[in-house]
């Protein structure tokens, strides 16, 4: 029986992990300024969001607030101009409250496609940038309220010359001859004029508009003083025009709440009388019909 002496194994030294390869030093470099140029972006990025964000949050000044709301008209929503439904608390007859919605919005129209020759003329000396309107019913849809907006390049000492001068503006929907009562002022805070003008929702044909303040008296008397067309005039006219002024003094654009309209002074009217048309339904055209 013979027994066999095992092969001894060879010792061997582990095997070591190559050394890196030196990095030269300007990669190391190369990586060090981009990684400064990068914080220095990041940090200007965030600088330069901190100053909007408080150059937004800063209140505007009255001459840079009305420089701005020329520019309204096409920077605002249209249901932010002229939201979807409009919410007046107290403001019909007898402090009845009234709601009012849109049925028509207009695009945007030049001055000359939207205005009677009357108002193209009292806004030459202004100018006139656009008109935009919508019109409303409310919520028996036995009446209708045309409110429009006139943009102008003015500013507010050329403004004021419109004051008192304002005739009976055009429906939108309706022809002249169904116009009962209608309201228009110039803001104070905007180089806009507002304006509403009422009708009823039937169609039937009325005489001259009145001032909506001369329907509102407690002793007027006539069917559209009892309709309270006067009342809704000026109370749509006066919502809209809380939302314009909210938008035109806020530095970030935002409508304030809408509230119950207030009265404003009165103004005198010189109405011209329009060509007796056929009764027609509301219809969201391009151009109102007169």
């Amino acid at each position: 029986m013979s027994t066999s002496t095992p092969h001894g194994g060879v010792l061997t030294a582990p095997d070591r992990d190559p050394a890196p390869p030196r990095r030269r030093r300007g990669t190391v470099l190369a990586a060090a300024l981009c990684g400064l140029l990068g914080l220095g972006l990041t940090g200007a990025a965030g600088y330069k969001a901190v100053t909007d964000h408080r150059a937004a949050q800063r209140t505007l000044t009255p001459e840079a607030a009305y420089r701005k709301a020329a520019s309204l008209w096409h920077s605002t929503p249209v249901d932010t101009l002229f939201p979807p439904v409009l919410d007046g608390q107290g403001a019909g007859p007898g402090g009845a409250d009234r709601t009012w919605t849109r049925i028509a919005p207009a695009a945007d129209a030049a001055c000359t496609e939207a205005l009677a020759a009357d108002w193209q003329a009292l806004f030459a000396a202004t100018g006139c940038t656009r008109v935009l309107r919508a019109t409303y019913t409310d919520a028996t849809r036995s009446s209708l309220v045309t409110v429009g907006m006139v943009f102008t390049p003015a500013d507010a000492t050329v403004m004021d010359s419109l004051r008192g001068r304002l005739t009976a503006p055009t429906g939108y929907g309706f022809p002249d001859n169904r116009r009962a009562a209608w309201t228009a002022s110039v803001l104070a805070e905007a180089p806009v004029v507002v304006y509403a003008v009422s009708a009823f929702a039937d169609g039937r044909r009325l005489g001259a508009p009145s001032p909506a303040e001369d329907k509102m008296a407690e002793d007027a008397r006539g069917r559209v003083a009892k309709a309270g067309l006067g009342h809704e005039a000026k109370a749509v006219a006066d919502l809209i025009e809380r939302t314009l002024r909210g938008l035109a003094v806020s530095p970030q654009g935002r409508p304030v709440p809408q509230t119950s309209p207030t009265s404003q002074d009165p103004q005198t009217a010189d109405p011209q009388a329009s060509d007796p048309q056929t009764p027609q339904a509301p219809t969201a055209t391009r151009e109102a019909a007169r």
